[in-house]
């Protein structure tokens, strides 16, 4: 079972002023993974809130994965992509360059995205957009590769095979 948590990142959501319904709609996917989501918090639109958010859930509770949604676009307030990027080891370009690609198909703004995946330790760490629509299809694209991701990461798994 994978062990996940879902990090909202929302001004709106955070003061009660939104409704936070991105990260119910990641945490409904990620349960038929299966994962365990194990936690599920709204945070400001704030560098040091989110990246507080992701090392406590990768280095305290030691979790497999960590998905946020919001702050991924273009907005001055948005933010995430620098706070993953402070508290990555190593980047893992490939899934979100997917996830982009993917999205591009629909939606031709997709390409405003600078979402980012990396590896925190033992923990992959997944940048959604904050649109509901947007978080779910960007994890559809990209759930089939999870568990595998999360096995290497672990140093399990074996060889790649095609």
């Amino acid at each position: 079972m994978i062990r996940a948590a879902v990090i909202t990142v929302s001004d709106r959501s955070f003061r009660k002023e939104r409704e936070d319904t991105s990260g119910p709609a990641v945490a409904e996917l990620l349960s038929g993974m299966p994962a365990s989501v194990e936690q599920q918090v709204v945070v400001p639109d704030v560098r040091v809130f989110i990246s507080r958010a992701l090392c406590h859930f990768a280095d305290v509770l030691g979790l497999d994965l960590v998905v946020t949604t919001g702050g991924t676009g273009v907005d001055p307030r948005d933010v995430t992509p620098e706070a993953t990027w402070e508290v990555i080891d190593r980047e893992v370009p490939g899934i979100a360059e997917a996830m982009r690609a993917d999205s591009l198909k629909r939606v031709p703004t997709a390409m405003l995205s600078r979402a980012v995946v990396g590896v925190r330790g033992k923990t992959l760490i997944v940048n959604l957009p904050g649109s509901p629509g947007g978080a779910k299809e960007n994890l559809e694209s990209i759930l089939a590769v999870i568990p595998h991701a999360i096995e290497k990461i672990r140093g399990e798994g074996g060889d790649c095979a095609r």
